[in-house]
């Protein structure tokens, strides 16, 4: 053997050896380095995992009614591998694309990619699963999954919130109380061959979701919907701009009984914007500019103006203002003090709402009752900047309620070092610092409940699915800030300003309604926008309801809170003493200035008919000379005030004349009364239970509607119905 030979045989050899050991050293490598990883790799390849999504846990108002829920539906995935195999990738797009309503490109590129599972569509209705499982295509995969749908679409749109294309919730109760809803995902674990398709007669491993609690809210549906109807009127007929708030709230607990903010949105197309002036705007930008503005409007659209937006509280706030000086004795009942239409402090004079005719002296309720801010002034000066700013803090204007739910604002006043005498004096009435309407109702709530800031709340229990009460949530005492003795004073000054100051446009007859009315000037003063505000409660000694209503920049003839945000709560609270069941106690006064109805007594014997008209509290005339009445004037179940005139036609009377409807427009209670007497007509007043005739008077009330329409032609004894309002207001 040559020596070229034994010298290739060798590094023949060598090569095999080092060949050898370099494999040796590459599997215990492979074995003990990467060994580890290559087997969970390796178990990842063989293993179909496929997530159960939990059903979401439903919302309910206090009553069980359900306001959000998740449906059953099916999700399509693929095994474009197995799809592959079968080599009909084209007719599966076609049939999918059909079905589903996609782009058939779209559909042929996901089940062609060179993936294992892909899927198609998500969230689709049982009806179109099911068209796809009768086609029996192989690699297209339905998996159970669910979706949130809301029953009553905008219905408490910004206190509920919606959930995203994950299932998580986005804004409202949905984000705030998401870790309770969601439940925990389940798992479907099964073996898979080498091109994706199951493996038969492999064993499989299935977990169960644990689906979300129920959340319970203290919203009342009934109220809600009385709430949203009422302000959603009073935003079209006042041509609100910005937008309307209003707070129902159980002052003892702070359970939230309605929270509505117009305008509002379809909880089932979150992502929609609804003002039409803005979705134009939006939709003429393109790339950077329309994601921004589009998400800017999104964020706007859902947030809740409620608990996240801040105000300017005007004269509401002299509530506060009036129990911190009965609290700390700066006052006493009968204090007098001399409104003479402005104050002077710091150089600047600070003029009362009616400067034009000054109050003149007042006692201290009165003060309250005319909503005189010079005197006002005077209070908290009496207080003192330092304790003032101890009560603004104590009723919670400084710090977050801490309601239970996401974005909550804590609103602005001064800091201590810059809250001089001038800006005590413009606080004193409400202006120059900003509360949020949850802050407001808050407070008024411990003023109306004897003295004790309660934290409110939105949610009152978790249930499973079964129904079981996981937790519940109690009432929570903040802290006491004025005493019983304060509280029941203040309930008596404020039940006086509706029954005989600026708040009588909330009046009430038969339930005793306590409130302040407020209207503020927005920021840049002197633009002449202006926010209207009422909050009042009932029934005044103890209370089962406080409501808050703020309409932000009304543009019709009135803009003051006691003219346009006082009959909104006025209505709010009469619907909800009706539907509680709170019995009207009317005072005797009261009594003789509701409207009573005309009783039939067409065919009667003239006596007989005529004592039946004297227990109903009406007066007769009757024409003719006979003993039966054979007609009468006003119709039977007519009302009219009582008192008023019933005309009585016998055989022989002549027809009567007909009358000219006089134009009692502009004109009080009273005088409209006369006006219509003299004319031998009556008189029957538009919502009488909510006009407080007893105090009413020409500077104070005024008709603003009449029908028939003056210059008409009925006969004598005909009913002119006629709708007051009261004028002089803050």
């Amino acid at each position: 053997m040559s020596y070229m030979i034994r010298k290739r045989i060798v590094f023949v050899l060598m090569f095999i050896v080092l060949s050898v050991i370099g494999l040796i050293l590459r599997i215990g490598w492979l074995q003990f380095y990467e060994g580890e990883r290559l087997r969970k790799e390796a178990i990842r390849q063989q293993i179909r995992d496929n997530i159960i999504n939990p059903s979401r846990g439903a919302i309910l108002e206090r009553n069980g009614i359900t306001l959000a829920v998740s449906v059953s539906v099916e999700t399509v995935s693929a095994s474009p591998n197995e799809i592959a195999k079968s080599g009909n990738a084209g007719q599966v797009a076609l049939a999918l694309s059909q079905v589903l309503e996609m782009n058939y490109q779209e559909v042929y590129e996901k089940i062609t990619k060179s993936s294992e599972y892909k899927i198609i569509k998500r969230r689709i209705e049982k009806s179109k699963a099911d068209q796809i499982r009768e086609k029996g295509f192989k690699g297209i995969y339905l998996e159970q999954d669910s979706k949130r749908y809301y029953p009553y679409d905008s219905f408490a749109s910004h206190v509920i919130g919606a959930t995203g294309i994950d299932d998580q919730g986005l804004f409202g109760i949905e984000a705030a109380y998401d870790k309770y809803l969601k439940g925990q995902p389940g798992r479907e674990v099964s073996m898979k061959g080498a091109i994706g398709a199951g493996v038969p007669f492999e064993s499989e491993r299935h977990i169960n979701a644990e689906n979300g609690f129920s959340v319970v809210l203290t919203i009342d549906e009934t109220i809600q919907h009385l709430t949203e109807k009422h302000l959603e009127k009073a935003m079209l007929e006042n041509k609100v701009a910005k937008s309307g708030t209003a707070i129902v709230m159980e002052p003892n607990s702070g359970e939230i009984l309605a929270m509505a903010v117009k305008p509002d949105f379809n909880l089932n197309n979150p992502f929609e914007i609804m003002d039409e002036k803005t979705k134009k705007e939006v939709q003429a930008l393109t790339g950077k500019d329309f994601t921004e503005r589009y998400n800017a409007a999104i964020e706007n659209q859902w947030r809740n103006k409620a608990i996240s937006d801040s105000y300017e509280p005007g004269s509401t706030f002299k509530i506060i203002t009036a129990a911190a000086a009965l609290e700390e004795h700066a006052v006493k009942m009968d204090d007098l003090f001399n409104c003479i239409g402005y104050a002077v402090v710091a150089g600047q004079r600070i003029n009362c709402w009616r400067y034009y005719r000054p109050h003149g002296i007042q006692t201290f309720a009165q003060t309250l009752q005319n909503s005189c801010n010079p005197s006002f002034i005077e209070i908290a000066q009496g207080i003192g900047p330092d304790f003032f700013q101890r009560y603004v803090r104590a009723f919670g204007f400084m710090e977050k309620t801490g309601v239970d739910f996401i974005g909550e604002s804590k609103g602005i006043f001064h800091t201590p070092e810059k809250f001089n005498q001038l800006e005590l004096a413009t606080a004193s009435f409400g202006q120059g610092f900003q509360v949020t309407p949850l802050q407001m109702v808050t407070a008024i709530s411990a003023v109306a409940n004897g003295g004790n800031l309660v934290k409110p709340r939105l949610v009152k229990q978790l249930i499973n699915n079964t129904g079981q009460v996981v937790e519940t949530f109690d009432t929570q005492i903040v802290r006491q800030v004025v005493s019983k003795q304060t509280s029941n004073t203040m309930k008596d000054i404020l039940k006086s300003v509706v029954s005989e100051g600026t708040g009588k446009n909330a009046y009430i007859k038969g339930y005793e309604i306590a409130g302040k009315t407020g209207t503020s000037e927005k920021l840049p003063r002197m633009q002449e926008k202006y926010i209207a505000s009422f909050v009042g409660f009932a029934p005044a000694k103890a209370p089962e309801v406080v409501v808050l209503v703020v309409l932000d920049e009304p543009e019709g003839e009135e803009y003051s809170g006691g003219i346009i945000a006082a009959p909104v709560v006025r209505n709010i609270i009469n619907d909800i003493m009706s539907y509680m069941n709170v019995e009207p106690r009317y005072t005797e006064q009261e009594l003789m200035t509701v409207n009573v109805d005309i009783p039939y007594v067409t065919n009667m014997d003239i006596q007989q008919a005529q004592e039946i008209l004297k227990s109903s509290s009406l007066s007769f005339r009757v024409e003719g000379n006979g003993t039966n009445v054979t007609g009468q004037v006003p119709e039977a179940s007519s009302k009219v005030v009582q008192q008023s005139e019933v005309v009585l036609f016998t055989e022989g009377s002549k027809s009567v004349s007909n009358i000219s409807i006089p134009n009692v427009l502009g004109k009080s209670i009273t005088d409209v009364s006369q006006t219509l007497r003299d004319a031998g007509l009556n008189l029957a007043v538009i919502d009488s239970d909510f006009i407080n005739t007893v105090n009413s008077s020409e500077e104070s009330a005024e008709a603003i509607r009449q029908e028939p329409a003056p210059g008409m032609l009925v006969p004598s004894g005909s009913v002119i119905s006629v709708e007051f309002r009261h004028k002089e207001v803050d």
